[in-house]
């Protein structure tokens, strides 16, 4: 898949150590009322900016292990998503502050841990990647399980720059 064979050096940032989770109903629903979720220590957001992509990684720095990233074209509007799930999906869900979109998904196997990659395009205007640039936050839904991604305040600034370079 072009999104995995493209990662950069500083998109290899992110760790793949479990995050927060917490199991929800057969048909998870948004938790809009759950209010933002907190940041974990050691973990955060990663923007690499190059002239013709930019990419936004979640994860631990200094690490090749990636969680959930993001690239986009340089002013393309389009987004490539890859995020680390437990088995393989045909859709990735997505949700950040009540906002949530089921995108078809391809999956291969991570390799390098157990589990599987799940890979799927999207748009910058979509709805749930315009409520995460708001308010710092994503959440990936696993089968059941919803991890949270939250931004530490400091790279807040990259999330907003990573959607101003992809447009």
């Amino acid at each position: 898949m072009r999104l995995l064979k493209t990662l950069t050096p500083a998109l290899a940032l992110a760790g793949l150590a479990a995050c927060a989770t917490s199991p929800q109903a057969p048909n998870p629903k948004p938790m809009a009322d759950a209010g933002a979720p907190a940041p974990i220590a050691n973990y955060d957001w990663h923007i690499s900016l190059e002239p013709q992509e930019a990419g936004l990684a979640y994860g631990v720095a200094n690490s090749d292990e990636v969680k959930l990233q993001l690239r986009c074209a340089t002013g393309s509007g389009a987004l490539d998503l890859a995020a680390l799930l437990d088995k393989p999906a045909r859709q990735l869900h997505l949700e950040s502050g009540g906002d949530t979109e089921r995108y078809p998904a391809v999956s291969e196997d991570a390799g390098i841990t157990d589990g599987a990659y799940a890979e799927a395009a999207a748009k910058t205007r979509d709805p749930v990647f315009q409520r995460f640039r708001r308010l710092g936050w994503i959440a990936v839904w696993d089968g059941e399980t919803r991890r949270t991604y939250a931004a530490h305040p400091q790279s807040l600034a990259d999330i907003e720059r990573f959607f101003v370079a992809c447009k």
